[in-house]
């Protein structure tokens, strides 16, 4: 019996890889998505103040020196260091409604997944090694998924790394042109581009240390990482505010250090698998640099400050995440098999079946404005804030460091607290946290005292308290909030009353 004679040249079966391989990568391109699309994006109380902010620049075509949004700290020197971005989500909100701010996360997460898949490229020729640590990075970041400009961090961070991994290894500062235009974008788009300078400074400390120590080995010299690392800091004054963007960084991370009771900003919990693969990474990393004879110095420097950051803050686990699995690939892949056969001619093959899947995802997920506006309405107070507007209720408000820049974007008016809190220092909004815990002197915090609007959540054990107040009436509740506004009028007997607040009340009135 004849056999049969195959048809597919060795050409053919390389081509036929070759989109496989592009079709496996825009899935894993996509993937993300599906975290980004389960978490409620328009429920993240921060990304309403950057909105404001974005609206009011795009309004008065300037950026703000100033303090516009709080009552507690009206006036105050004001550093609007994320306005790039703000300027940018509140555009494509103009544009999309609440859908443009599902588009800005996606958008940046599927541009993170292919940064850090081309960052464990360059360092491995092993395809399928390089896709699944890219899917366990992404998967492992996932919390992160939300619309903050910290997205951006991530990429710019990745990138920058890409950069100089790959200068330390091939001795060619070509790329280093691509770093002074991200600096300058980064800064004015968010506050961690400092992380980038560190990462900068630490590439620049090896060739000087490889003089002394000649088992220290790079490519770099002296010279260009000088000229590089002077560039960039140039790069870094190119922003509204220049050196004295230095000082909001120094504020920031100051009070970050002191608000473990914002999620974000508390260490790690170790209580969802994300906690425990992020542990898993450090250790395959620390275990990767033991087993070397000769660490490098860049390597060991970059781990250390990764796993400082990432285990002291959650929201930073991005960068243990992305150095540690760089440092994996660099030493567990296999060098000469299994090879990356994709070309930059298959870039639009690969972007083409990305948008598909993305579109998919989105179909799956039933992203629609109608959709996010109900659960917008299911999770903040939007029928309290209806009912100010209705009733037109004037006069200063009091609201969780949470809601503060929900009131912003909707009620278009100052609150007393919201989630920039270097205005405020750490004292004013550790005071304002134990208030609404109705812990000790809730009765004598200033701001609850002159408020005239109380929004409250509606599970606070303040809202108990204020129940008692014959100065306060309850006006409207719901699951979400309860909505308190002062009784002053009936109030004016309780003076010599056995009531604090009221008292407290009366007393600022008639100093005022």
């Amino acid at each position: 019996m004849p056999q049969s004679i195959s048809l597919e040249t060795p050409a053919t079966v390389r081509r036929s890889h070759r989109w496989a391989q592009a079709l496996l990568l825009a899935f894993v391109y996509a993937t993300p998505l599906f975290f980004v699309l389960r978490m409620d994006q328009v429920t993240d109380t921060d990304i309403w103040w950057h909105l404001r902010i974005g609206e009011w620049i795009c309004e008065h075509r300037a950026i703000p020196h100033t303090e516009l949004f709080s009552t507690s700290a009206a006036g105050q020197p004001w550093a609007a260091y994320s306005w790039l971005f703000e300027v940018l989500t509140f555009g494509l909100f103009h544009k999309f409604g609440l859908v443009g701010i599902v588009f800005y996360t996606s958008g940046t997460v599927v541009a993170i997944a292919a940064a850090v898949h081309h960052l464990l490229r360059r360092l491995s020729s092993d395809f399928t090694f390089g896709v699944l640590l890219t899917f366990f990075a992404m998967c492992t970041m996932a919390r992160d998924y939300t619309p903050r400009p910290w997205l951006l961090t991530i990429l710019f961070f990745t990138l920058e790394l890409n950069i100089l991994l790959q200068a330390r290894k091939t001795g060619s500062v070509r790329e280093f042109l691509w770093l002074p235009p991200i600096f300058v974008l980064w800064t004015n788009i968010h506050i961690q581009f400092v992380d980038g300078l560190i990462l900068l400074a630490m590439a620049s400390m090896e060739p000087m240390l490889a003089k002394r120590w000649p088992a220290i080995q790079t490519k770099l010299s002296v010279k260009k990482m000088a000229g590089v690392s002077v560039a960039c800091l140039i790069a870094t004054l190119v922003n509204p505010y220049g050196a004295g963007i230095y000082k909001v960084a120094y504020d920031l991370v100051a009070q970050a250090a002191s608000l473990d009771q914002i999620i974000e900003l508390a260490a790690i919990p170790f209580r969802h698998l994300d906690d425990w693969c992020l542990l898993f990474i450090a250790l395959a990393a620390v275990f990767v640099l033991a087993r070397v004879k000769r660490p490098g110095f860049f390597e060991t420097a970059l781990l250390a400050f990764s796993i400082l950051v990432s285990f002291r803050m959650q929201r930073d686990v991005w960068v243990l995440t992305i150095v540690g699995c760089a440092i994996v690939i660099s030493y567990f892949s296999r060098k000469d098999s299994d090879q990356f056969q994709v070309q930059v001619g298959d870039v639009p093959v690969v972007a083409f079946a990305t948008g598909v899947f993305a579109a998919l995802a989105f179909m799956i997920m039933g992203v629609s404005n109608g959709r996010l506006q109900a659960k917008l309405e299911n999770n903040l107070p939007m029928q309290a804030v209806n009912t100010i507007r209705k009733q037109n209720w004037d006069g200063p408000i009091f609201n969780t460091y949470n809601w503060g820049g929900f009131l912003i974007w909707t009620m278009h008016r100052p609150v007393s607290m919201y989630g920039r809190n270097t205005d405020y220092g750490v004292e004013k909004v550790l005071r304002t946290m134990e208030t609404w815990d109705g812990e000790s002197g809730w009765d004598a915090d200033p701001d609850l005292v002159r408020a005239n609007l109380v929004i409250a959540p509606a599970q606070q054990p303040l809202v108990q308290l204020l129940r008692l107040q014959p100065c306060m009436e309850q006006t409207y509740s719901d699951d979400i909030a309860v909505l308190f506004v002062g009784r002053d009028k009936a109030s004016e007997g309780l003076q010599h009353a056995d009531n604090t607040f009221c008292r407290n009340r009366l007393e600022l009135r008639a100093r005022r």
